[in-house]
């Protein structure tokens, strides 16, 4: 560490640890009646604002609409109430399977900001290598670490905010408001089946609050969940030929689509505050959580798996004694391979070919300690610290090394990932009248700092063996290790200002302004603004517009990141590498030191309360330049592929193409969002979500984009999505049923270009209905997509074996039923 870097953390540590030291010390924290409610706390900084009352369209999911739903991953459960939000299954997706990459307003999951009380949440260690184009190269944070249980309501601005919030901020802010209750508590207890009977969710949750002194809470969530893997698969067209062709130890299915298995998934939050006096307040929040997946992979075919069973479509037979030369093997059939103890064949370890498993093990934790309150001076303050960490160790099975022959293990730990985010904040507001004009400012500083560590993997998952001059691949096959040469740890930090007004010209009228300006170690500086106006025309109708530039900075994993991975390509399995934009085989391609995005945003809305109807219409318009992505498949030249080996890279003899990340293409994205609510009774309400999205590429280059990508970032999500849903409530019961819509959507099967399905809209319904036996026991009951919808069926199914396309936006494990019992004290 610099002595720069020592200084920075030595002046900004210090209020973090006295923060520490007092909570230990002092442990209460403000009671619940004694904070100040606010409507929203994003999109603004000044307290008391509506929904309503927002410059920017803003969507507000209460605790309980989380809760009251089948499944117990986070990400699903916001899918489910916000139409702008999109999350699909990502059933054999490499590390995308363990933290699923998800979409706000059409663009990639590191373009949306996720706070937790309104502190930046680090980012995860994964990055999607396998993102179904949209999300393709894109490290984004994990919130399925969040236990829904812990949330009293989430926030979602649907504008762009980087000038207020940083980098990130492009398609919109998402921040998780923890509960804050200093008394009371519930436990639950869920359990949900497929009507297929398989997928298993078994969860067991709790939020509770403690008083602690008469100025204090702490309040506590924890979960624990265990997920069963689904199969929806059929057998592969070349599984069938081979068990046709009399080999009996082929699976059936030989490869299996569907989601994951989770075991052991662990979330821990706590929130608290402390009352230091009458105007000030000391507060801490903070997670653990952790779990293990185990997903599926593609299907090794015994007769034609290149460096495994053969080369240049010939039997591929390991002559174990070199000594004698490499040849003497050669011509032989697999058979006649066991029968010899020269020569060797992997049909003896995996007779009818092998599917490797690929999961991993994720630990997520963070640590944020603050301070906030009121000079006598009028001058409101919030000085803050926090630490993120997210690690995942990857583990593959059920295959081979096969340089390594008959010594190879079948089961390996090829590394892992860590991002550490560290971050301090100092933010002042003061409200003064100019000209009798309230008027309401805010400034701030902010560093922050983020690593990226590669993790050596076990020896075998990289080792090169004495059988890899004869053809056979080096590495773990389908997930080849970190070796010594690729791994280490990259860091960058940065530092921000800004300012942000809001001025209240008349009663009907209030305009904004927001300016910030950045300055990273890696690449220089940027500056953004934002402006924003709300008019209400009368006591019906007002009117609200924003307009704003932002950016999104490369990430150290992202600049860096060397991996090796299995993907169909042209119709076939074919390992593809990912190597950093400044080596120098990429540089020959293209590549270039990445530089942030940049992106220009436009909203005008209207929000109507008309009757007893509540209406909001918002329009929205996104364009980002120099977006970040990985480029188009470069194929590789003898000579680079032995470059590429000789920088230490595993499994890069292998490689047939390789990817690199790049500021390569431009996109305009735009919109239309429709909220609306009506009570159809004293205890019935409507609710209405609507969400139109187009995604047009404005700009390119042939040399790194092609047009299954194109096509991909334009048709890979729907359309159009939205949910209708009706309410009751009851003396001791209550019910919903809520309509949802998919719109139309067009995949590219496995990435393959020649394999493309052109998927229908779909429908499906939920449904829930819950009873009271007293004021503290409830049972509930209901099912999602109660009709056991499936999209439309995958016309390549036989490729691959999977029965349905695997980026539905719906997904493709049929109906889901559910029973929770819910206890409140």
């Amino acid at each position: 560490m610099n002595e720069k870097k020592k200084r920075w953390l030595t002046a900004f540590g210090a209020p973090s640890l006295l923060a520490a030291s007092i909570a230990a010390l002092s442990s209460p924290t403000f009671a619940e009646d004694a904070l100040l409610e606010e409507v929203i706390t994003i999109g603004t900084r000044v307290e008391g604002r509506s929904a309503t009352d927002s410059s920017a369209p803003i969507d507000i999911v209460t605790g309980e609409e989380f809760v009251n739903q089948g499944d117990g991953d986070l990400s699903n459960l916001l899918r489910n109430v916000v139409p702008s939000y999109n999350v699909n299954a990502k059933p054999i997706s490499d590390a995308a399977s363990i933290v699923r990459p998800a979409n706000l307003r059409g663009l990639p999951p590191d373009s949306t900001l996720v706070l937790v009380n309104g502190k930046r949440r680090h980012r995860a260690a994964v990055i999607s290598f396998l993102g179904s184009g949209v999300s393709d190269g894109a490290q984004g944070p994990d919130i399925s670490a969040i236990p829904a249980i812990a949330l009293k309501q989430v926030e979602v601005l649907r504008d762009g905010a980087a000038a207020q919030y940083g980098s990130d901020a492009i398609a919109g802010v998402i921040n998780f408001q923890l509960k804050d209750a200093a008394e009371g508590g519930t436990v639950e207890a869920k359990y949900a089946t497929t009507a297929e009977g398989d997928g298993d969710q078994s969860t067991i949750a709790a939020n509770f609050g403690l008083p602690l002194t008469d100025s204090g809470f702490v309040n506590v969530s924890l979960e624990y969940r265990e997920q069963d893997s689904t199969s929806r698969s059929v057998q592969r067209d070349d599984a069938a030929q081979l068990i046709a062709d009399g080999n009996t130890y082929v699976a059936n299915p030989a490869q299996i689509w569907g989601q994951p298995e989770v075991n052991d998934d662990t979330k821990f939050f706590v929130n608290s505050a402390i009352e230091l006096n009458d105007t000030a307040e000391l507060y801490a929040f903070g997670n653990y959580a952790s779990r293990e997946t185990d997903g599926g992979f593609y299907f090794r075919n015994p007769e034609t798996r290149p460096g495994v069973y053969a080369l240049d479509d010939e039997p591929l037979i390991g002559d174990l004694d070199a000594s004698n030369g490499i040849y003497d093997c050669i011509g032989m059939t697999h058979e006649e391979a066991q029968s010899s103890d020269e020569c060797f064949s992997y049909t003896e370890m995996f007779p009818g070919g092998f599917t490797p498993r690929f999961g991993g093990e994720l630990e997520d934790y963070s640590a944020v300690f603050g301070v906030r309150g009121e000079f006598a001076n009028g001058i409101g303050y919030d000085v803050s610290a926090s630490t993120g960490h997210n690690e995942v160790d990857f583990l593959i099975y059920n295959t081979v090394n096969a340089t390594l022959g008959p010594d190879s293990p079948t089961r390996f730990s090829p590394g892992g990932y860590i991002q550490e985010e560290n971050n301090f904040n100092i933010d002042l507001t003061k409200s003064i009248e100019l000209a009798g004009m309230p008027l309401f400012m805010a400034t701030g500083f902010e560093w922050r700092e983020e690593e990226f560590e590669v993790k050596q993997g076990d020896t075998a998952s990289w080792q090169v063996g004495d059988l890899a001059e004869q053809g056979f691949l080096i590495g773990s096959n389908g997930f080849s290790g970190f070796g010594p040469e690729v791994v280490g740890t990259f860091d960058r930090d940065n530092i921000a200002l800004y300012t942000d007004f809001e001025l209240e010209v008349v009663e009907a009228l209030r305009l904004g302004a927001a300016l910030r300006w950045e300055d990273f170690s890696d690449f220089g500086d940027t500056s953004n603004f934002k402006l924003s106006a709300h008019y209400t025309i009368n006591d019906v109708i007002a009117l609200r517009s924003t307009l704003s530039t932002g950016f999104r900075a490369p990430t150290p994993g992202q600049s860096n990141i060397t991996n090796v991975t299995t993907a169909y390509t042209n119709g076939a399995l074919a390992n593809r590498g990912t190597i950093p934009a400044t080596n120098p085989i990429a540089v020959l391609k293209g590549g270039k030191q990445l530089q942030p995005e940049e992106s220009q945003s436009f909203t005008f809305g209207t929000i109507i309360a008309a009757g007893d109807w509540d209406i909001t219409l918002d329009y929205f318009l996104i364009e980002v330049t120099d977006r970040i992505t990985q480029s188009a498949n470069q194929e590789l030249t003898d000579e680079e592929r032995d470059q590429l080996v000789q920088d230490g890279i595993s499994g890069a003899d292998s490689l047939e193409y390789f990817r690199f990340y790049t500021n390569d293409f431009d996109t305009q994205t735009q919109g239309i969002d429709l909220v609306a609510t009506y009570p159809l009774g004293d205890a019935t309400d409507f609710n209405l979500a609507f969400n139109w999205t187009e995604t047009e590429v404005t700009d390119f280059s042939t040399d790194t984009m092609d047009e299954m990508r194109i096509r991909q970032l334009e048709d890979g999500l729907p359309e159009v999505r939205g949910n209708a849903s009706v309410t009751h409530s009851g003396d001791s019961w209550r019910g919903l049923v809520r309509l949802n819509y998919y719109g139309s959507y067009w995949e590219a099967h496995l990435d393959d270009y020649s394999l493309p399905i052109d998927a229908g809209d779909e429908w499906t319904v939920d449904i829930e209905a819950a009873y009271d036996f007293n004021d503290s026991m409830t049972l509930i009951a209901g099912a999602e997509n109660v009709f056991n919808n499936y999209p439309d069926k995958n016309p390549w199914s036989g490729v691959a074996g999977a029965e349905y396309p695997e980026t539905a936006p719906m997904g493709f494990n049929g109906a889901l039923y559910y029973v929770r019992a819910q206890y409140e004290f």
